[in-house]
């Protein structure tokens, strides 16, 4: 398949048309992404999987600069129907976690809904460990 990861420093109508396409796979609620939305990510380490052909998944990383340390944390991964099981995940994952510990964060935390079993058991190859904790969400409605 030959996919190379990238970290995106500017939007472009190709992300814009990549996030349309990809997006609806990982949320069927999540509203379509303009550009100046895409370029408010960009302000955290938005990284994309691209084959010669197209951009096949997309991982957002966000550093946390805390009172207790430079946390990290792993938003919305996800890799385009076509291109699962090829090892697309793993890529973006080792590269953010690669960016992750080169920017000396204590963590990177994730979170994954239980009936996403690949996902799961990928995240625990990688070294992911599930933890004891309640999550918590305010819904702002905005």
């Amino acid at each position: 398949m030959g996919v190379r990861v990238e970290i995106v420093r500017e939007a472009s109508q190709a992300l814009v048309n990549a996030f349309s396409r990809l997006f609806p796979q990982l949320s069927s609620t999540a509203k379509p992404l303009d550009h100046d939305a895409i370029d408010r990510m960009v302000n955290c380490e938005l990284l994309i999987a691209r084959t010669p052909d197209a951009i096949v998944g997309t991982l957002t990383l966000v550093l946390l600069p805390l009172p207790s340390g430079l946390r990290a944390r792993v938003e919305d991964v996800v890799v385009g129907s076509a291109a699962r099981g090829q090892g697309v995940a793993g890529l973006l994952i080792q590269e953010a976690l690669r960016i992750a510990r080169e920017a000396e964060a204590r963590t990177v935390d994730l979170t994954s809904r239980q009936d996403r079993a690949a996902a799961n058991r990928l995240y625990e190859r990688l070294g992911f460990q599930a933890r004891q904790s309640t999550v918590y969400r305010f819904q702002t409605d905005s």
